[in-house]
């Protein structure tokens, strides 16, 4: 039985170079200090705002400023803890910089609410007084516009200082599945006992050829989930209280009303994106649950089988250079600017893709200011894995280009944009690998893996956010949320959207429990909504060519500095209307239409 490495032990060329953001960790605490000790550097204009425009802009840019240094420090630590978060040092040190995060949210909490208590027009009148205001006229804006929904000052400020308090189920969460569960073996088809980890059930068991391993590999998995299920509820329900409690107290009407301010999207477009997609979508998921059923001749489909490769015999494996390579080549359709970007990604060890115990588990993507992005995986030679890495590198291109030209303040879009530039990139990838070759099984096999990418946006997260629909809305209600209810929660919601011929079991109910999201605000739906928009910008450029892919590039360079309707406007498509979730679902059963008919 192979074992499972240590970070000690994996190869440094596999891992991130963090030394790019601090060369030692003297140096780190050195600037963890001088950080602590700079708070003072904002708090100072505590009470001066109403001295005028020029006094409004020392405080922003110093905000700014303040806010890029702490993200650096708190990145590096959090980044270390995701690479190898068992040891001590670096649960101490994340712990250290969440600390001060929570100290300087304090600091800025303050300024706010002075920001807020100017008295009405007076923002409007800096900014004619002092030009250079206009760059943070958006964030202004989006500011007062919660006045209606803020605290007293003192109040902003105590929760502000409990900011690493009030994110501990999160922690709990994490710390739990990667430096507390152990999993059981288990055998493969051959008879051969194999290791069981979050890593590898997720990102290779799951989709294994041999059928004895995938299911054996998902018994054994949720056997340890199951022991957890208990503390895992009681954690994800303390942070729904907590978000509860919250909308409340604000005088929102609902916790889902709070959460989707900050996304800048109304009601109707978050439940548009869960309803129709729902609705339209589960019928070419049946089909294809059936198609592989049929093909892989199995006895029954279960919830393990339904990623399952239609062609086992056809799975070319893929090394980390080559997924490298192959992710530059689709991706030069974007031009020598963004080029660039992705080059230095993989040359210059932006990305960490070794597997070893203790690694955070699935895929993400770190921008830190004034330094560049990193991006976690673990990697396991396999096509998924690269249309995972271009995702990520999606972010990485995303973030780079809008810290190139925007300020900080401007950098992030809003929640809801966020997920279309990663996605774009795997739908770059799939139609230049389609471009390759004319070869049917070639073909079917490269349709399999762009179904993987709807499968992940459309399937995964797509009814993850159907279970934060309900759990929010019972939340409401005060209905406690409990490991049988979220057990019960989930076995409904995958019942309806699978039908009878997918075997929805006790193990396939804890689902609830294998994804950080639940954790990130009303994240999961905005994987959905994201590559509905990549997949009409994606049709766009097929049929316009370079005018789609320049304006593309312009939404990317634009960051944060628009609302995501704007961005979205921008590129060609009109997310406030149902007809791209139409399209996009329509568009995944053109693509299982012709894998019934090329086998």
């Amino acid at each position: 039985m192979s074992k499972i490495l240590t970070r000690a032990e994996v190869n440094v060329e596999s891992t991130w170079n963090l030394n790019d953001i601090f060369e030692t960790k003297e140096a780190w605490e050195e600037e963890l200090k001088a950080v602590s000790q700079d708070i003072s550097s904002v708090s100072k204009f505590e009470g001066k705002l109403s001295e005028g425009a020029d006094t409004l802009l020392a405080c922003l840019i110093a905000q700014e400023e303040l806010q890029g240094r702490i993200s650096r420090v708190g990145s590096y630590a959090y980044l270390n803890q995701s690479g190898d978060s068992i040891s001590p040092e670096n649960q101490m040190n994340a712990a250290k910089a969440r600390d001060l995060a929570s100290s300087i949210g304090s600091a800025i909490s303050i300024i706010k609410s002075e920001i807020i208590a100017l008295p009405e027009g007076t923002i409007d009148q800096y900014i004619q007084e002092q030009p250079e205001l206009l760059e943070f006229e958006r964030s202004l804006n989006l500011l007062l516009q919660t006045k209606p929904h803020r605290l007293s000052a003192e109040t902003e400020k105590v929760l502000a200082s409990f900011g690493e308090v009030l994110g501990a189920p999160y922690r709990i969460y994490e710390r739990s599945k990667l430096a507390d569960m152990t999993f059981p073996s288990t055998k493969n088809g051959h008879g051969e006992e194999v290791p069981v980890s979050f890593a590898l059930y997720e990102n290779k068991y799951v989709e294994s050829p041999d059928t004895d391993l995938r299911r054996n590999s998902f018994k054994a998995f949720s056997e340890t989930l199951h022991k957890y299920r208990n503390t895992f509820a009681e954690t994800y329900g303390t942070e729904v209280k907590r978000q509860v409690i919250e909308s409340r107290l604000r005088g929102y009407e609902s916790v889902t009303d709070m959460l989707l301010t900050p996304q800048q999207v109304t009601k109707d477009m978050y439940n548009n994106v869960l309803d129709i997609l729902q609705d339209e979508l589960a019928p070419h998921m049946r089909r294809y649950a059936a198609l592989k059923k049929r093909v892989l001749h199995l006895d029954e489909m279960t919830f393990a089988d339904l990623k399952a490769p239609l062609d086992p015999d056809y799975s070319p494996s893929i090394t980390f250079q080559e997924a490298g390579d192959l992710i530059k080549e689709a991706l030069s359709i974007l031009g020598p600017e963004y080029g660039e970007i992705v080059s230095d990604a993989f040359q210059n060890r932006w990305v960490d893709y070794a597997d070893n115990a203790g690694k955070r588990t699935g895929a993400f993507c770190s921008s830190v200011p004034g330094v560049h992005s990193y991006i976690l995986i673990s990697w396991a030679n396999s096509m998924r894995g690269a249309f995972t890495l271009a995702h990520e590198v999606g972010h990485a291109g995303h973030f780079m280009l809008a810290g190139k030209y925007q300020r900080l303040t401007n950098l992030r879009p809003s929640l809801y944009f966020i997920e279309a530039p990663s996605t774009m990139n795997e739908l770059l990838l799939a139609d230049h690998l389609l471009a390759r070759s004319t070869d049917p099984r070639m073909r079917r096999w490269v349709i399999s893996q762009l179904l993987g990418t709807y499968f992940h946006n459309f399937v995964t997260h797509l009814l993850e956010g159907e279970l934060q629909r309900r759990v929010y809305d019972l939340a409401m209600k005060d209905v406690p949320i409990t490991a049988v209810k979220m057990c019960e929660l989930k076995g409904e919601i995958l019942s309806s959207f699978w039908g009878e011929d997918v075997v929805i079991d006790e193990n396939a109910k804890l689902t609830w429990m294998r994804q950080p999201h639940y954790y990130m605000s009303l994240y999961p739906y905005t994987y959905a909504a994201g590559l509905s928009a990549s997949t009409a910008v994606a049709k766009l450029i097929k049929e316009e060519g370079q005018p789609a892919v320049d304006r593309w590039l312009e939404v990317l360079k634009a960051g944060g500095s628009m609302s995501p309707l704007e961005l979205m406007k921008l590129a060609g498509v009109d997310m406030s209307q149902p007809d791209p979730l139409r399209s996009a679902a329509a568009y995944v059963g053109s693509l299982i239409d012709e894998l019934e008919r090329l086998y």
